[in-house]
């Protein structure tokens, strides 16, 4: 007879979160828009994305819970929610400049697009077009950066952006 396991209070897996586009990795106090660089909406970290066309993808696999033209959040089966924000008062194009990939309530596996947007011409608009990607209700000390986003390093979609522990 073996010993009983020992009880443990619901320990979910760590998270691993994609980097929804390439990019310079940016700390996320630098983002240009206080609600972001505060950790208003939550902690996390942002992307400074090369011009051109360029595809978003979903850092994790989930259920679109919020699909915009500028934003998404995706909510993992344990219930680990991330916002992608594509650029800063971009809400403010009401959608010129991406074309959705993905629908609201949609199953998506991580890595699979979800906005094509054109950050040259959002950038044109005189907007920028940073990327926050933000880890919902949890606290900073459960998110670990990879090591190239603390260096501020060059990062390729779907490069380890960020692991969560709860």
């Amino acid at each position: 007879m073996s010993p009983a396991a020992p009880v443990s209070a619901s320990v979910v897996a760590p998270v691993i979160v994609l980097s929804p586009v390439p990019g310079r990795a940016v700390a996320l106090a630098e983002v240009p828009d206080p609600t972001f660089a505060q950790a208003i909406v939550g902690p996390g970290a942002a992307i400074d994305p090369p011009r051109g066309v360029v595809d978003a993808i979903a850092p994790i696999s989930g259920t679109l819970l919020k699909v915009f033209p500028h934003a998404y959040v995706i909510v993992s089966p344990d219930g680990l929610g991330v916002l992608v924000h594509l650029g800063i008062d971009t809400v403010e194009l009401h959608g010129e400049g991406f074309t959705l990939r993905a629908q609201q309530g949609d199953h998506v596996s991580a890595g699979d697009i979800i906005v094509t947007w054109d950050v040259s011409a959002i950038e044109a608009t005189g907007r920028n077009p940073i990327v926050p990607v933000i880890i919902l209700e949890q606290k900073a000390e459960n998110i670990t950066l990879a090591d190239a986003v603390t260096a501020g390093a060059q990062l390729e979609s779907g490069d380890v952006f960020l692991t969560v522990t709860r």
